[in-house]
């Protein structure tokens, strides 16, 4: 197959060129080689979209922290959420987001372009798109995968953790009277829920962006520090969020690991940024997972079926635990045995 031939290839190009360039012993110690955004990093197309995950978990981590007073409140959390669940708008923003996390990694982006010299662009180009486990197999990749595949499990447990404190709150909040009130009628609010893609306004605001004074509404990925999770830009996280529930694995079970092909697909859209130089047309191809988008909006029924079916608001709290959070939080993870049925996924808690 013709990945199976660059790679053998490539493995004998690295070889000799790593050889010929090993530092002596008398040579001095190497600065710290981990992930930097660049202060003056070019932006584009593949940034603005990554802005919209960066923008999500900022809404994530809001629920978190929001005081729950009223219906309203609940309300809010819920049409925050919603909003990036229509289509595939949170599932591209993810893939982006985490290739530009694996696109800090010179190791990996170096092999990439090694190859692309070396056989043509077209010939790389067609291989990445043709299978996206070949990128994993390039030298550097096992870092940039980890970096990866450690940035998103640490926001789906935030998550996970947010959706553990309003399954909390649903029993919280039966000791107060609004939250006792009948709802006789859902229809209006699984319509917001319906139509709250359409108001998306993200705000998106690294810390550094802050303190550097820029207006509400302006987005920045962070320039001058590493880009992890999502979740780890925010300087205000909730503090007294429950611990999740102890998972149990069964004897002879297989232990949670990388969906390869999934990170594979995170891998080559940073391989083909690095060598298209921000070209849409070509990458578009990779952005996007119709299983993990058909995931996803499987949540979003069975979030506004919850709804209907309710009778009271602190149950609202459980129907944004339940879909809006554990259920995306599954659909969005990278283990494998985890994403297994994301076509049939079920409820957790």
């Amino acid at each position: 197959m013709t990945h199976t031939w660059i790679a053998a290839a490539l493995a004998a190009l690295l070889t000799q060129a790593s050889a010929a360039e090993e530092p002596s012993a008398d040579a001095p110690p190497a600065a710290d080689a981990g992930p930097v955004l660049a202060l003056d990093a070019p932006r584009g197309a593949l940034t603005d979209t990554a802005e919209i995950y960066a923008a999500f978990h900022m809404d994530v981590n809001r629920a978190g922290l929001r005081e729950l007073r009223s219906g309203a409140d609940l309300d809010a959390v819920m049409d925050s959420l919603a909003s990036y669940y229509q289509g595939d708008r949170l599932v591209d923003a993810q893939i982006a987001y985490a290739a530009l996390v694996a696109a800090q990694h010179p190791e990996f982006i170096d092999a990439v372009r090694a190859v692309a010299d070396y056989y043509g662009m077209d010939t790389a180009r067609a291989a990445l798109l043709h299978d996206p486990i070949f990128v994993t197999g390039f030298m550097g990749a096992d870092i940039a995968q980890d970096s990866v595949v450690g940035a998103i499990e640490e926001d789906v447990t935030h998550m996970r953790r947010v959706g553990e404190r309003y399954r909390q709150e649903a029993y919280s909040l039966q000791r107060e009277s609004w939250a006792l009130r009948r709802e006789r009628d859902r229809r209006a609010r699984n319509e917001a829920l319906n139509t709250a893609h359409m108001r998306l306004q993200t705000s998106f605001r690294s810390p550094e962006s802050e303190t550097a004074g820029e207006t509400t509404g302006q987005a920045s990925l962070r320039r001058n520090g590493r880009l992890g999770s999502a979740v780890s830009m925010f300087a205000e996280r909730p503090a007294n969020l429950p611990d999740l529930p102890e998972l149990s694995v069964s004897v002879g079970e297989r232990q949670i690991t990388p969906d390869e092909r999934r990170v594979g697909r995170f891998l080559a859209v940073a391989a083909l940024q690095s060598i298209e130089g921000g070209d849409m047309s070509v990458m578009d191809t990779l952005l996007g997972d119709p299983a993990v988008e058909r995931c996803i909006e499987w949540s979003r029924l069975m979030l506004q079926q919850c709804i209907a079916a309710g009778s009271f608001r602190y149950e609202d709290s459980y129907c944004i635990a339940a879909h809006a959070l554990n259920d995306v939080a599954q659909c969005l993870t990278t283990a494998q045995r985890q994403r297994r049925n994301l076509d049939h996924i079920t409820v957790s808690n």
